[in-house]
């Protein structure tokens, strides 16, 4: 990630080129109750997401940030330069949670161009998004294809 460019705003569908890999500017802190309250919102009752108790008999020690929530934050970092001209979302595909997240850490995003081709109503970009901890730990790489809007004129 270290050739990535920083990039921050508005982008359409000809600023995007296959190869291209994106540092957003954001990071976001995962809080309990960020994730407390999402857990709660989508009835995901696992007890590794509330209880510590449970968790310190595990591996991890502690509990952890449910997976839904890792991908929507890395997504929604990724989203002020991959999403702010976006028609429609297309699909998610090949998505990974490669190491815990846990209440506390912080999360980066990475984007990178696979493919951009035209389309009608405007173009279809395919990403690689990529979500890496306070310690630059990778953990959770997912690709997402979105209609954006072609610039105006």
């Amino acid at each position: 990630m270290s050739k990535a460019a920083e990039v921050q705003g508005r982008r359409f569908f000809e600023d995007y080129a296959v190869g291209d890999v994106y540092k957003h500017f954001r990071g976001k802190t995962v809080k309990e109750s960020d994730a407390v309250t999402i857990c709660n919102m989508v009835l995901n009752s696992a007890s590794g997401h509330f209880n510590d108790d449970v968790m310190s008999g595990t591996a991890i020690g502690e509990s952890i940030v449910y997976g839904g929530v890792t991908i929507s934050m890395v997504i929604g970092l990724a989203a002020q330069d991959t999403a702010e001209n976006a028609i429609r979302e297309l699909a998610m595909d090949n998505i990974k949670l490669l190491a815990p997240v846990k209440h506390g850490d912080t999360l980066y995003a990475y984007s990178e161009v696979l493919d951009a081709a035209e389309h009608d109503e405007g173009g279809v970009v395919t990403f690689r998004h990529y979500g890496v901890n306070q310690h630059d730990k990778l953990v959770f790489q997912g690709e997402r294809t979105v209609l954006i809007k072609k610039r105006p004129g």
